[in-house]
């Protein structure tokens, strides 16, 4: 609400289409309502109107921008925390756990306590968590941007190699034009508030990518021409 009493207008003819299976970036200045594009996906707010259809009833995961660990529960504790309201038996959510521990690369730490591991570390451990639902749709939220370059671009690459071998579909929030061509198939360039899309790229470079790639340079020069164009009209 505004102080008048009058409703703030976050999001304003919002209209996109996601492809099953297809990784996705939604990019645009701060505060625009990347994320609350985001929570309205996952249910998490409530749109006043539009529609937002989704094939089928998917199952949806959320990884935060910060890992949001418990730290008095294990690595294998927190990543099994999300099963423990559905009917399955201890060693049933142990095994899932572990499974995808292994995935995101932490077979080995799954007695560690939270403060023990790095934050690079502590993230993968929340994207396992996301993952051991076995979500159809995995929702991202900034999640490399309290992370330094050197760890962020590791975890890129190996968010990269997950979605490659699990073949999700990702709809992934960040203020990087580079990240979101990096590792998306469609950029979704959102205005500022009240937020509409600015522009939809597509992106048909094959995976894996490379950082030194010169294609995705120029393409990050254009684009982040574009960005700047976009905020200043």
């Amino acid at each position: 609400m505004l102080p008048g009493g009058e409703r703030l207008r976050v999001l304003d003819k919002i209209s996109f289409e996601i492809a099953g299976g297809s990784f996705n970036s939604i990019v645009g200045p701060s505060g625009c309502g990347k994320s609350t594009i985001l929570n309205l996906i996952a249910g998490l707010d409530q749109h006043t109107s539009g529609n937002i259809r989704v094939e089928g009833k998917p199952k949806i995961g959320f990884v935060f921008q910060t890992p949001r660990l418990l730290n008095w529960r294990t690595i294998a504790d927190n990543v099994a925390l999300p099963l423990e309201s559905q009917p399955m038996d201890a060693g049933r959510r142990c095994e899932m756990s572990r499974r995808y521990l292994e995935l995101v690369g932490l077979q080995g730490f799954e007695e560690y306590y939270p403060l023990k591991l790095s934050g690079g570390m502590q993230q993968r451990a929340a994207i396992a968590r996301a993952l051991v639902i076995e979500p159809d749709i995995l929702l991202m939220d900034e999640p490399f941007s309290g992370l330094d370059e050197w760890t962020a671009r590791k975890m890129r690459q190996e968010l990269m190699r997950i979605w490659l071998e699990t073949g999700k579909t990702i709809v992934f929030v960040t203020h990087s034009i580079r990240e979101a061509i990096f590792l998306s198939q469609q950029i979704l360039i959102v205005s500022p508030k009240p937020a509409t899309v600015f522009k939809t790229v597509t992106l048909e470079m094959p995976y894996p990518r490379e950082y030194d790639d010169r294609q995705l340079f120029e393409m990050e020069t254009a684009l982040t021409r574009e960005f700047l164009l976009m905020e200043f009209e």
